[in-house]
This record gives C-alpha cells, sequence and structure tokens, in this order.
C-alpha cells in the first residue's frame, strides 16, 4: 500500500471530522463544559457527583444522566472534563464518560429498529451496567486518591454564589446549551437559530460581562486541552481506516468466540466511530459475516471509546488511569459479548 494512500487516509478522516463533527457536535460541547466549570454550583456537583456523595445516587445519576444527548465519545469528553474539574468523584464521572455516547435514547431505538429489538434492549442494559460497574471500579483502583480528593475538599469552604440568579434562569440557561448541542448534532438549522437567539437573550438580560468573559476563559481552557489531541487521533483513525479495511476486519469476527470478541472490542476502541453511525457499520459487519456477540461488544466499546477520545482523556485525568478505563470497557465488552452471543 502506497504512503500517498495511506496519507490520504488520515486527511480525509480528518476532513470528514472538521467539517461534520467539530462545528455540530465539539464547539457546543465544549461551550458547555466551560459553563460547567464557570457557573455551575460547585456545592451541587459535590452533593450528587462529589467523592462523598451517596453511591445509589451519584452512579444512579450519572449512568443515565447520558440518555438525552446524542453525543460521540469525543463530544462528551468536554462535558466530563467540566464535572470533574468542578469536583465531581472519579466513579461517577467515569460513569457519565461511559453512558454519554453508549445510552441515548436516539442510538437505543436506532439500533432496535435497524438491527433487531434483542440488540438494542441488550445494548441500553449492558451500557447502564458499565457504566455502574466501570465507575465503581475506577474508584476503587484509585480510592487512595480519591480520598485525598475528599479531605481537600471537606477543608475548602465553598462560598455562596456572589450573583442574584435564580435557578430557573440557570435552568434556561445551561438547557438551551443543552438543546443547542441535541439540534446542531441533529442538524436542525430553523431550531438551532430560534435557540440561539434565546441564548441570546438570556446572556444580555441575566449575565455579566465579567462572567462572560470568565466562561470564554474556561472554554478556551478545554478547547487547548482537548482538540490537539483529538484531531491527531482522528488522523491516526483515518490512516488505520485504509490499513484495515471492514471487510478483513469483519472475517476476524465471525461466531461467538473470545477471540472474535475480542478483536470486535478492540477494533471498536481504535475506531473514531460518530454517535448513530455505528449502526449501520455493525449493519454492515454482520452482512458479511460478524456474529452476535462480536456485534454487541462492538456497539459497547466503538461509541465509548476510540483513539482521538484516548489521547484526549490523558489530557485531562492522565495517562494512567486512561490506559485503566480502556482496559476495563474492551474487558467487559468482550465478556459481554461473548455471554449475549451464547444466549441467542
Amino acid at each position: 500500500m502506497e504512503g500517498i494512500e495511506i496519507l490520504r487516509g488520515g486527511l480525509n478522516g480528518l476532513a470528514e471530522y472538521l467539517s461534520l463533527h467539530v462545528i455540530t457536535c465539539l464547539v457546543p460541547a465544549l461551550f458547555i463544559a466551560g459553563a460547567i466549570s464557570a457557573f455551575a454550583s460547585q456545592a451541587a456537583i459535590l452533593k450528587y457527583f462529589g467523592p462523598q456523595a451517596k453511591k445509589p445516587i451519584a452512579y444512579s445519576v450519572g449512568s443515565v444522566s447520558g440518555a438525552i444527548l446524542a453525543v460521540c465519545s469525543c463530544t462528551v469528553l468536554p462535558l466530563f472534563g467540566g464535572i470533574y474539574k468542578r469536583g465531581a468523584g472519579l466513579g461517577p464521572a467515569i460513569a457519565f464518560l461511559f453512558s454519554g455516547p453508549a445510552i441515548n435514547i436516539l442510538a437505543i431505538v436506532y439500533t432496535a429498529n435497524i438491527l433487531g429489538y434483542q440488540l438494542g434492549i441488550a445494548r441500553a442494559v449492558a451500557a447502564i451496567a458499565f457504566a455502574v460497574c466501570i465507575g465503581l471500579i475506577m474508584a476503587f483502583i484509585f480510592r487512595k486518591e480519591e480520598g485525598q480528593k475528599a479531605q481537600a475538599q471537606a477543608f475548602v469552604q465553598i462560598e455562596a454564589d456572589a450573583d442574584k440568579k435564580k435557578p430557573w434562569q440557570y435552568a434556561i440557561f445551561f438547557g438551551t446549551l443543552i438543546a443547542i448541542l441535541i439540534t446542531a448534532a441533529s442538524k436542525y438549522w430553523i431550531a438551532l437559530g430560534i435557540l440561539g437567539g434565546v441564548l441570546g437573550i438570556a446572556l444580555w438580560r441575566w449575565f455579566t460581562a465579567e462572567e462572560m468573559k470568565e466562561w470564554m476563559q474556561e472554554t478556551l481552557y478545554f478547547l487547548k486541552r482537548i482538540l490537539p489531541w483529538l484531531l491527531i487521533g482522528v488522523f491516526i483513525a483515518g490512516i488505520l481506516g485504509v490499513v484495515i479495511p471492514p471487510a478483513a476486519m469483519a472475517a476476524y469476527m465471525g461466531g461467538n468466540t473470545i477471540l472474535a470478541n475480542f478483536i470486535a472490542s478492540i477494533g471498536g476502541a481504535l475506531m473514531y466511530i460518530a454517535t448513530l453511525t455505528e449502526v449501520p457499520i455493525i449493519k454492515t459487519f454482520l452482512d458479511l459475516g460478524m456474529g452476535n456477540g462480536p456485534a454487541l461488544a462492538l456497539l459497547l466499546a466503538g461509541p465509548a471509546l476510540s483513539i482521538p477520545s484516548m489521547l484526549a482523556l490523558r489530557g485531562i485525568m492522565g495517562t494512567k488511569k486512561m490506559l485503566v478505563y480502556v482496559t476495563l470497557v474492551v474487558a467487559a465488552a468482550t465478556i459481554t459479548g461473548l455471554i449475549y452471543g451464547s444466549i441467542v
């Protein structure tokens, strides 16, 4: 294979990502992350997501809060970074990180319609269970660091908000930002324009110039921390897409062996799969001979991981935590695919 063809694959992947995902998905997510870091009540985040929060509440909220967000493994990163930087515990934040791309309602319904209700239900149930289990394991492995974080937070005086904005005003502000993310990802341009107008009015009426400056500074922080690594990862993923064609990959994922499920999980972890595109990709693989177990393994690992997200995640929480998280996702997807493939 000529080097120019490989290079073209990387550049094509980069061009597609910049045109389809940066404007419609990543940019709104970065602004939400900046808003969380600048405006979200630290007391509320610590109450529901903090290291000392009640586990049933923290993990329940973390594992299902991504249901309304049509985001991919890269778009969810700024949102994860926002709550993690604001004081969320590692376990609940990881539960949100995994569940965001895995259980959004659009993806589950689309999976059930195209790939069958058995696979759609299995994906939803396994994704929620994964989110909780992986979050708990991560919190246990890094319990020493989490304990130190909890102790540090116990000595920090959380000041009351200096501004006089009411909770419903923040609810409208953050709700509008989330609605913009969803409509931008769905490319509903008229609705997006209306929501942009609502956001502009909210900023004009309720926020000072200093507050908006702080918001932009926090957004820029996440932009510098995440975007360069994402672009490098997308380029690498584009090269892999040329080197490893789908037909060759599907050939190793037939049946329901441990190796087939592991290859599906690893393949999903390495590929960049935009939200909702995993379904037609897996439909193609099934037509090429993929087994049901590996299909579920790819459905679980693919939306949750990618080379771009791994590189960016390393910048947020460090190399060690990133590697442990990737290992847990791949292992869980492999085991779940193997179990599912032996049942159906």
